[in-house]
């Protein structure tokens, strides 16, 4: 039986040596695979360049699993899946929900894996994950004995991949709240309707950064479930957290009484709203926290974003006191480090503030940024103290 193949260009050769493990459809010469198939990457004078998965539909044609000519089967994924487990061994500590499997960051291409405790959730976001989407689940099964694994494969990506949108049970049972600690706090997720597998997960370690700055009276916006709020609450003198979305407010407020916490608010509202109404109100606070969404899907939406960017950073300025800390975070690719440092440093000149930058930080541990990949990379956090 011939094995599947694909022929790659001299520029997508490049991209390869140079630690991308993406081929771009432009790139591709030729192919004899069926979607999802795992090919043998050739030049096109016939040299081998790796094994990779392969898509007849996204515009990520080809997506690296390895250099090296070996089979790629079973045990190969198996290999992978337990590498992946034991360097979260070395970085995850005080937490029962984390990122098992960071897809590009784990040599694992499209694979999302998300631990809750004695549950899994799975998204596998690729033809090539999706074909072995079966293999992988019996593989978590026997390696780590969960209760119960969830496929949460209803990104919007996959339609890229001509894949359908769905949410089910692939093992075991799901129930429908799951409680677990980050940091020492007990959260209630709803891993088949929360945000993208349950919770945010990238945050984790910047909920505990911000443990370390946080005192007095503090202002968390974007609060979504809490995962600031709660996490600082017993360093502060009083939390008020703000969210529009009513669910994600209802979620809150079920943390909170799980942790049995008294000096948290939460609030229904417009971040830029209420930033706007408390300075007008002059209103001061010891820290501000901002962790909205993504301001820059593409771009084409950078400007607009950079303006978002600065608005809420600038109002967010105005209301520490000095000696104050403001927490802020971008989780737009498309907004660099450097770019966002200088969107803030743009911001605290128009509040009239001298900040200094005490901490810079990114995406918590277990989600591996692939030092050639800078899609890996989005997350940016940065906390800053206002010296007057």
């Amino acid at each position: 039986m011939t094995e599947p193949s694909a022929v790659i260009s001299p520029r997508g050769v490049e991209r390869l040596r140079a630690g991308h493990l993406w081929v771009y459809r432009s790139d591709v010469r030729s192919a004899q695979a069926e979607p999802g198939a795992v090919v043998r990457l050739t030049d096109e004078r016939g040299n081998f360049q790796g094994r990779a998965f392969y898509s007849d539909k996204s515009q990520i044609c080809i997506r690296l699993l390895t250099r090296e000519d070996v089979p790629v089967n079973r045990d190969f994924f198996a290999e992978r899946l337990c590498q992946a487990a034991a360097y979260r061994d070395v970085v995850v500590d005080h937490s029962e929900a984390y990122r098992l499997v960071y897809s590009e960051g784990d040599l694992l291409p499209s694979l999302i894996v998300d631990r809750y405790g004695d549950y899994l959730v799975l998204q596998t976001l690729s033809q090539g994950t999706e074909r072995i989407k079966p293999l992988l689940a019996e593989l978590l099964g026997e390696i780590f004995a969960p209760k119960g694994i969830l496929e949460r494969n209803d990104p919007k990506v996959r339609l890229l991949e001509g894949l359908p949108q769905q949410v089910r049970i692939l093992a075991g049972e799901i129930p429908e709240e799951i409680c677990v600690k980050e940091n020492g706090v007990r959260f209630a997720y709803d891993l088949p309707k929360g945000q993208k597998t349950g919770s945010f997960l990238d945050q984790r370690e910047n909920h505990a950064a911000a443990r370390r700055y946080a005192s007095g009276d503090v202002l968390d916006c974007f609060s979504y479930h809490g995962g600031f709020a709660l996490t600082i609450a017993g360093k502060c003198s009083s939390v008020q957290g703000v969210e529009m979305a009513p669910a994600a407010i209802e979620s809150a407020r079920r943390n909170q009484a799980i942790n049995a916490i008294s000096n948290v608010q939460f609030r229904e509202g417009n971040a830029f709203d209420v930033l706007k109404e408390y300075d007008e109100a002059d209103r001061r606070f010891q820290m501000v926290i901002l962790d909205p969404p993504a301001f820059a899907k593409n771009r084409d939406s950078i400007p607009a974003a950079r303006r978002g960017y600065k608005e809420i950073n600038l109002r967010a300025l105005r209301l520490l006191k000095p000696g104050g800390y403001l927490l802020t975070c971008s989780c737009s690719y498309h907004v660099t480090e450097p770019l966002f440092l200088q969107i803030v440093a743009e911001a605290a000149n128009d509040a009239k503030r001298m900040t200094a930058v005490v901490d810079r930080r990114t995406q918590a541990q277990d989600h591996p940024i692939l030092l050639t990949m800078p899609e890996t990379h989005y997350l940016k956090c940065l906390i800053f103290k206002v010296l007057a």
